[in-house]
């Protein structure tokens, strides 16, 4: 009786252990849809069936739509038999899956191909999946620029010829089935080309997840009621990772292309035996992820204040969950490599040790983190960067992979995203009566318009014939349309017809300025240039100034004239020369700027009888200079170029503080879809920028280049272009790069600075100025990232001086800045220590090269040009 009893038991046991295989492949069951025909097709080793083929176990709508196949298909090969086909619908089309309860995957695949009929521009739909809104008023355009296609995230795929989108959603089930609807918006159709559900059997998140920000703490995503769509899943340090390499199908992007400075991250591998933490985890990433990371880029600057920063476009007013994947790689103990991590600007955590996480080296990792963003932000910022409180051996931070998630708001996933290249679709015939309309009330309104434009011009004539007795030969700002407005400033219509406002605005007098320059007496001129002459004044209580007086006979100087009011009025910094006021009577053109009493760095460098400039002197004038051209390029949304970067236009105050000054030729940098400015080439010979020259194409990598001549020019002391020189050392930029070719640049030093500097600052130097030279501007720095170096060179020249001096104990270059502030990086102010940005606020983050500045004090006594 006991043996029955125990066959019994196992024969139980064996029943358990069968039904339990059963339930493990019931939950298994997966689908792969191949939309708008019968046919089944084989893809990277998987095999789709057709969404019409028999036992499919796949229900479509009683209105299913067109089958529609392309004969025309420019794709990758591998998708080729999957993409040739879509289901088209112009009713509402749902397929319905059978599945037992869980978490899924649902991957939709659209591909904008042409089919006879259907121009997919106009194509706008909305999906839905069990009641949960996916996207609305979806459209996959036909073409797309570039920046488009960023605009559509990592689920866009692309290549020279075609692209095609993948959107993702995970969610869980608990009606044994998933009920996919397409809905056309009205006046209008969809299509899709490919179906996939997947299910996830092992825990991939989880409810409970740290929060950003101040208050902290853990947040529930209550994820049973959520869905959630895949943003972005990147390989950090990596090539991308085929879907057939994950277990789940996933595909993982490169991220250098998410980068800000994808320098800032040196990539590194390594194969050995790596294994999950956690034994559950073998869904979250696989392995092959993990292999690969990138490190901060060993600059060998001592202040570690440089983040490596990845800026993600992602929908506003949604929660996100970040995940971060890590594989400490090369330390071996504790307290080796502690970091810090900022999402959206804010601490996610510091004191960050991936050895201690992790329990130990080569150990798959990772940690999720839930932001909320706002209505009125579009991107999301992940920075790691070193914790320099922590005392750790290696001030560096790691990142194996990013994987960004947006988790939907009451049943809603979907946000409307529209394509500046995408036409405008028609809605209804309403509309187009509308529209017809009215056209047919512009078309009267064009008439009125041009016969009110005959008049106005016969008028204009008469009024010109007028104003050519009146000399000079231009228009005072008075007659440009200048209106002061209740507070003393001045509003004014510029060449470009725009109207501006001169906001440091002091409205001088012309009496006041004769009386300041003595009546523009020729001994208080200081300057001269295409604009006209500039005076040495006094103002007020004995307050030096600079008067600019524009030349009437000067069509060019005018221009000139307008844009640096233009500019002026809306630039305030320490580096930069700051506009006092104006004035505008009788026909003059006058500006007044703060007085620079050490005149111009060339003045200082070769041709005077000035002292000459030590050369601790000179990286200090640099590192001014290349804020002020930092700050133009970074302080508004679309930046300054200066676009007359040279020693004449960097003018230095009593105490030798340089400021950038002329600002004549500036332009306004290219908007967010643009990568240049395309405009005439203007400029100074000897310090234009080559790239520019031959395309005619404008970049603030062009200041960078003229930027890299001046530093030359502060080496060696002599004048940019000097035609009496032999053949090969006319052009300072060409001789001197020769030079530091050959690494001997001390042979064509200032002899005045012979023996009083520090030869690996000077070599150091000679390196940031051959960067700058570089031919194409896409291999030249930044300037923020030129005045982060020269700040390195001004403190090994000062070690070298302490070391000199024997002071022995004051060698170390590092300079306690103290903590990083929450959702802050920093680069101190070498004048105050305090980390500032370049408006004087505090610095940003997503800044690696932020700097610091004092705010600009009232007008002091310095020279302007």
């Amino acid at each position: 009786m006991k043996v029955q009893g125990a066959g019994n038991m196992g024969i139980l046991l064996l029943v358990i252990m069968f039904m339990l295989k059963l339930s493990v492949k019931a939950q298994t069951v997966s689908y792969l849809i191949n939309c708008g025909t019968n046919s089944s097709v084989n893809v990277e080793g998987r095999r789709w069936v057709g969404d019409t083929s028999p036992g499919n176990n796949v229900t479509i709508s009683s209105s299913p739509g067109i089958e529609a196949s392309t004969n025309v298909f420019n794709g990758d090969p591998v998708h080729e038999p999957l993409y040739r086909n879509a289901r088209i619908f112009t009713e509402d089309l749902n397929y319905t899956f059978q599945v037992p309860n869980g978490d899924y995957f649902l991957r939709l695949h659209f591909c904008p191909l042409a089919f006879d009929g259907y121009n997919v521009n106009e194509s706008y739909f909305a999906v839905e999946a069990n009641g949960l809104k996916l996207v609305s008023e979806f459209n996959v355009p036909g073409e797309i620029s570039e920046k488009n296609l960023n605009l559509l995230g990592s689920g866009a795929r692309a290549n020279s010829s075609y692209y095609y989108i993948l959107k993702e959603y995970f969610f869980s089930v608990e009606t044994n089935s998933i009920v996919v609807d397409f809905i056309p918006s009205r006046g209008s159709f969809g299509f899709v080309n490919a179906i996939e559900v997947i299910p996830e059997i092992n825990k991939l998140f989880v409810d409970s997840v740290s929060r950003v920000g101040a208050n902290g703490g853990n947040s529930s995503l209550n994820l049973s009621k959520r869905g959630i769509e895949t943003m972005y899943r990147l390989n950090v340090g990596g090539s991308s990772v085929k879907p057939s390499r994950d277990s789940l199908w996933r595909k993982w992007e490169t991220d250098s292309g998410y980068m800000i400075n994808a320098d800032a991250g040196s990539e590194i591998r390594n194969r050995s035996n790596i294994t999950y933490a956690n034994p559950n985890d073998t869904s979250v990433a696989p392995l092959v992820v993990y292999e690969t990371a990138r490190t901060l880029t060993n600059t060998e600057v001592m202040e570690k204040r440089f983040n490596m920063s990845w800026k993600l476009q992602i929908d506003p007013d949604f929660d996100y969950l970040v995940r971060l994947h890590f594989c400490e790689l090369f330390y071996d103990k504790p307290n080796q490599r502690i970091f810090r991590i900022f999402i959206d600007n804010k601490t996610a955590a510091d004191n960050f040790d991936v050895y201690v996480r992790a329990g130990g080296m080569n150990k798959a990792y990772h940690e999720d983190y839930i932001d909320s963003i706002s209505s009125k932000n579009d991107n999301l910022w992940i920075q790691l960067g070193p914790d320099t409180t922590t005392g750790s051996a290696g001030t560096d931070a790691l990142l194996n992979g990013l994987e960004v998630f947006k988790l939907s708001r009451n049943g809603n996933l979907a946000y409307v995203q529209t394509y500046n290249n995408v036409k405008a679709r028609k809605t209804s015939r309403s509309l187009i009566l509308w529209v017809g309309i009215g056209a047919g009330i512009a078309s009267i309104a064009v008439l009125a318009g041009v016969s009110m434009l005959i008049v106005w011009f016969c008028k204009k004539k008469r009024e010109e014939n007028d104003t050519k007795k009146i000399p000079p030969a231009w228009r005072p700002l008075s007659l440009h349309g200048s209106v002061v407005n209740a507070k003393g400033s001045t509003s004014y219509q510029n060449l470009n017809g725009q109207l501006g406002t001169v906001r440091s605005g002091r409205r001088f007098t012309l009496t006041e300025i004769k009386l300041a320059t003595n009546n523009f007496d020729e001994s208080l001129v200081i300057g001269v240039g295409g604009f006209g002459k500039v005076y040495k004044g006094e103002i007020d209580d004995s307050t030096l100034v600079a008067v600019k007086r524009s030349n009437p006979q000067s069509q060019q100087g005018l221009k000139e004239f307008e844009t640096e009011i233009e500019m002026l009025s809306k630039l305030r910094h320490r580096h930069l020369v700051s506009l006092i006021g104006f004035c505008d009577e009788q026909n003059e053109m006058i500006l007044v700027y703060e007085y620079m009493s050490n005149g111009t760095l060339r003045s200082h460098l070769f041709g005077s009888d000035s002292q000459p400039l030590t050369w601790k002197q000179r990286l200090e004038i640099c590192i001014g200079a290349a804020r002020g051209l930092h700050y133009l390029h970074t302080g508004s949304e679309r930046g300054i170029i200066h676009r007359d970067v040279k020693t004449t236009n960097i003018l230095l105050d009593e105490t030798f503080v340089a400021k950038m000054a002329d600002f004549g030729l500036s332009k306004t940098g290219p908007s967010l879809e643009h990568t240049h400015v395309s405009t005439a080439v203007k400029g100074s010979f000897g310090y234009l920028d080559p790239e520019y020259f031959r395309r005619q194409q404008l970049t603030e990598k062009s200041d960078v280049y003229s930027f890299g001549v001046v530093l030359f020019e502060v080496v060696c002391a002599r004048a940019v272009i000097n035609p009496t020189l032999p053949k090969d050392q006319i052009n300072l930029a060409e001789w001197a790069m020769r030079w530091q070719r050959e690494k001997s640049l001390e042979k064509i030093l200032d002899p005045r600075l012979r023996g009083n500097y520090s030869p690996e600052s000077l070599m150091r130097f000679g390196e940031i100025a051959e960067k700058c030279l570089a031919d194409e501007g896409k291999s030249r720095p930044t300037m923020g990232e030129v005045l982060w170096h020269l700040e390195y060179v001004l403190q090994l020249h000062e070690a070298w001086l302490r070391s000199n001096a024997g002071d022995y104990n004051s060698v170390s270059m590092v300079r306690d800045l103290g903590p990083i502030d929450e959702g802050e990086s920093e680069v101190a102010n070498s004048d105050s220590g305090e980390p500032l940005k370049a408006n004087g606020d505090v610095a940003d983050p997503m800044d690696p090269m932020a700097v610091g500045v004092d705010e600009l004090s009232q007008m002091v006594n310095q020279q302007g040009r």
